[in-house]
């Protein structure tokens, strides 16, 4: 099994990326982890949000694999607990099945992107900056994997 992480966003703040990094370098070789961006489509007086969104979500959907489990960043989706995130990445890892996690734009994920997704999973109700996001979801799928692995990591 093989994690991506697709994700619209420019240019990140030094301290996302050092962050984000941090946590990737600690997860296993055998995910080959890798980070995908697409670029941002510049917002005018002439782009709609929606129509930015759209652009977003085909460059990303244009990456995605026929096969790929595709999980979809989302404030309005499914929540888990850290173990029940990790018992979640444990059951998709025995699909055999790549994982292919999504983040959208500023204005979110297009509808296609949507329905293409396996499952919505939101990192919190509270509306996230990109960077912050990134930074959370490292964090967390090491936490699944320590939890899943017995790493002392995660603590009670």
């Amino acid at each position: 099994m093989h994690i991506r992480l697709l994700a619209v966003g420019d240019r990140q703040p030094r301290w996302v990326d050092t962050a984000f990094d941090e946590y990737v370098t600690r997860l296993p070789r055998q995910w080959q982890f890798r980070l995908e961006v697409s670029g941002t489509v510049r917002r005018n007086k002439g782009t709609s949000g929606e129509v930015a969104k759209e652009a977003e979500g085909t460059k990303i959907l244009a990456k995605i694999k026929p096969a790929e489990f595709v999980i979809v960043l989302d404030e309005r989706g499914r929540q888990f607990t850290s173990k029940e995130f990790s018992r979640e990445l444990d059951s998709w890892q025995s699909l055999g099945a790549d994982i292919a996690f999504v983040i959208g734009g500023p204005d979110g994920v297009c509808g296609a992107m949507s329905a293409r997704a396996n499952l919505s999973w939101s990192l919190s109700k509270l509306t996230l900056p990109h960077g912050l996001a990134r930074v959370l979801f490292a964090e967390q799928i090491y936490r699944a994997w320590s939890l899943s692995t017995g790493h002392p990591y995660h603590r009670e």
